[in-house]
């Protein structure tokens, strides 16, 4: 089995405009890319450069509220769950144009003063609404915890309390998202962990640590780490979300085995 690799064109590639990533991608040997958000740009332009370029969409994330803010999903606060709604229904519309199947998420991060319990029932409560609107296009919707490194205060930051929420939402169609270089600053014991949650796992992501660059560049073993993930069986995909040290086509060794 080989594994299929995704470029992340909201990290990599920046030597382009985004529209332009999508053939420096398929040039490096990509047939998937995935990314943070579409929204900025027409559903039917995006396609164009998907099939110009005989690309998979693979995944991207809901609308995240306000990004240059601060915010990094809004799905636990309450004042904001109409807002969350708009955002799946535009999600939904994008992935339908362009045959993605899995969409990202984000829990965000409470605001001041707001319950954690009543945090928690909101984000259940909005995976259901996402996931039964998902399901009317056959689209998965995804959990990814984060680090509170890079995200601070977010509500959900490790691999049980993701489980946790996609058994609590009980739908078919929501699953997690396993993201290696979160769940090594958070919980190290990638191995162990990916095969503990391998039968919830809808969607693999990559990068190594410290840095966030490329995979061999920091501490992770991720020979080790691939190999395993493809001797367990997993068939989805796995994203490239890195940020390239220097120019990304210049840090693709580790990549080319898997072409």
């Amino acid at each position: 089995m080989t594994l299929k690799i995704a470029a992340n064109l909201t990290m990599m590639f920046n030597e382009h405009e985004f529209m332009d990533r999508f053939s420096a991608a398929a040039r490096c040997g990509f047939k998937g890319v995935e990314y943070l958000f579409p929204y900025d740009y027409p559903a039917e332009a995006i396609r164009e450069q998907l099939d110009a370029n005989g690309l998979k969409q693979v995944l991207f994330d809901f609308p995240a509220g306000d990004w240059a803010a601060g915010d990094r999903g809004i799905a636990v606060q309450p004042n904001r769950v109409g807002g969350f709604q708009d955002g799946v229904g535009l999600a939904v519309e994008y992935a339908e144009t362009l045959g993605c199947e899995r969409l990202t998420c984000l829990a965000g991060i409470p605001d001041d003063g707001t319950d954690s319990e009543v945090a928690e029932q909101t984000m259940i409560r909005n995976l259901q609404f996402a996931a039964d609107a998902a399901a009317r296009i056959g689209a998965t919707v995804l959990v990814e915890p984060l680090n509170t490194r890079d995200v601070p205060g977010t509500h959900v930051s490790k691999s049980a309390h993701g489980a946790q929420l996609v058994q609590a939402a009980d739908r078919k169609n929501v699953r997690l998202q396993f993201d290696v270089y979160h769940t090594q600053i958070m919980e190290g014991d990638i191995a162990t962990k990916f095969s503990k949650l391998l039968p919830i796992i809808g969607h693999v992501q990559i990068a190594d640590n410290p840095g966030r660059h490329e995979p061999g560049s920091g501490e992770i073993n991720y020979p080790f780490v691939l190999d395993h993930i493809e001797n367990s069986g997993y068939d989805g995909w796995i994203g490239a979300e890195y940020m390239p040290a220097g120019d990304t086509e210049s840090g693709l060794g580790w990549f080319k085995q898997y072409l």
